[in-house]
């Protein structure tokens, strides 16, 4: 134990006296803050994201539940409210599937067990088989899992529940349809979510994390910092992770835009973001290629003109407006605006002179805003005329005329 015989930066342990590295527990302290505040900020926004399908949960299984045992008068109606919880858990853009899938499994599990307790009555080995035969027989007739699990349940709780609960059969697969339908009536009618806002939730903190790391990457460019630039390309990768959950969510939110009356207003502006979601995955990847080159640029000690770091500078805007203006369903101008700007500077950089790996930066620059105005709603032959547009006037404004404009020797008679 400490002793008040201690120096400053010590400490006696057991009657040995042990240096405290004052400096290093700060570090590590700090690390371990910088490590923790990523981490927490994940969990507080999964659980923002998902707060409605733990309310339609709770709803729908309360609700399921009082239809089987008061309307139905089912004594025992646990099965209910387990098949609404287990409709609502399911994949989000899959609800109405998931539902169809739930009721089969129920039927082959019903179907299955009664054969197999017919023939080989109830025991231990007959459980463990009916369950290896459900799932065997649910896979060749070429269920999901949903089905095989629904089927293997229904047959395991049918062989383990027979000899105690009289007509099983008929009350699990009444319970089945009341609870997969109430949990498409709570999700679709009573409380359906705001399939823009999800869409929106699982689609900007990758974005905004790739504007951060764009912003610093362009900073880093400009002091000529190569770790810096090099710390962006580590924390990139998050960017992907956060990417996962948007397709499910497109998926969630066309289904509830498409069956959900509440949410057929809402359609138009997921339109943009649903079209838009493959150019977001596209600029998500070129966005990481320009940061790996742009630490190599750094290392290599290329020329990097002042235009080459505005022109990563402006795409990390154009990535910012992006989010705000499919977010807010509106005409995403001010994405396009910027990322022609961010064209354009590259142009200039390219014309003012870069290395090899400055040239890579320059192409990946002008492929990523490309890959934002398909996501803003430009097609794929305007956008890519814009894009060239903006690359020539960038030159232009360097050489003083058009890449495509000929020399003067070209230009006069009798040349050629």
């Amino acid at each position: 134990m400490a002793s008040e015989r201690d120096r400053p930066g010590t400490v006696h342990l057991d009657g040995v006296e042990v240096p405290v590295d004052r400096r290093g527990l700060a570090t590590t302290t700090s690390e371990l803050r910088r490590q923790l505040r990523p981490a927490l900020r994940d969990r507080i926004h999964r659980v923002r994201f998902n707060a409605v399908l733990a309310i339609q949960a709770g709803l729908a299984a309360g609700l399921s539940w009082w239809i089987a045992a008061v309307v139905i008068q089912n004594p025992d109606p646990v099965f209910a409210p387990i098949a609404a919880v287990g409709t609502l858990a399911s994949s989000v853009g899959q609800r109405f599937r998931r539902t169809v899938e739930l009721i089969i499994g129920v039927a082959v599990g019903i179907a299955l067990g009664d054969l197999f307790i017919f023939a080989f009555g109830v025991g231990p080995w007959q459980l463990g088989g009916i369950v290896t035969l459900a799932v065997l027989v649910t896979i060749f007739l070429g269920g999901g899992p949903a089905v095989v699990t629904q089927a293997a349940v229904t047959a395991l709780l049918l062989m383990a529940l027979t000899p105690k609960i009289a007509d099983l059969e008929f009350s699990r697969v009444i319970d089945a349809l009341i609870g997969g339908f109430v949990a498409l009536g709570v999700a679709l009618v009573l409380l359906p979510f705001n399939p823009l806002r999800v869409v929106d939730r699982a689609a900007r903190p990758a974005l905004e994390a790739l504007a951060k790391e764009l912003e610093v990457t362009a900073k880093a460019l400009a002091s000529g910092d190569p770790d810096r630039a090099q710390a962006a390309l580590d924390r990139v990768q998050e960017v992907q992770e956060h990417m996962a959950g948007l397709q499910e969510a497109l998926e969630g939110g066309r289904e509830t835009a498409t069956l959900a009356p509440v949410r057929w207003r809402g359609r138009g502006a997921l339109t943009q973001y649903v079209e838009g979601a493959e150019f977001i995955e596209h600029a998500v990847a070129n966005a990481g290629t320009l940061i790996r080159r742009a630490v190599t640029v750094l290392e290599d000690q290329e020329p990097v003109p002042e235009s080459l770091s505005a022109a990563v500078g402006q795409l990390a805007e154009a990535v910012r407006h992006l989010v705000h203006e499919l977010g807010a369903g509106v005409d995403p101008e001010a994405t396009r605006a910027r990322a022609l700007r961010a064209v354009s500077e590259a142009g200039r950089a390219y014309a003012v002179g870069v290395g090899f790996s400055g040239s890579v930066v320059v192409a990946q620059i002008r492929t990523t805003a490309s890959d934002l105005l398909r996501a803003s709603g430009v097609e794929r032959i305007e956008a890519n005329k814009r894009v060239r547009q903006a690359v020539d006037n960038g030159r232009k404004d360097v050489t003083g005329r058009s890449p495509n404009e000929p020399t003067d020797a070209a230009s006069r008679p009798g040349t050629r």
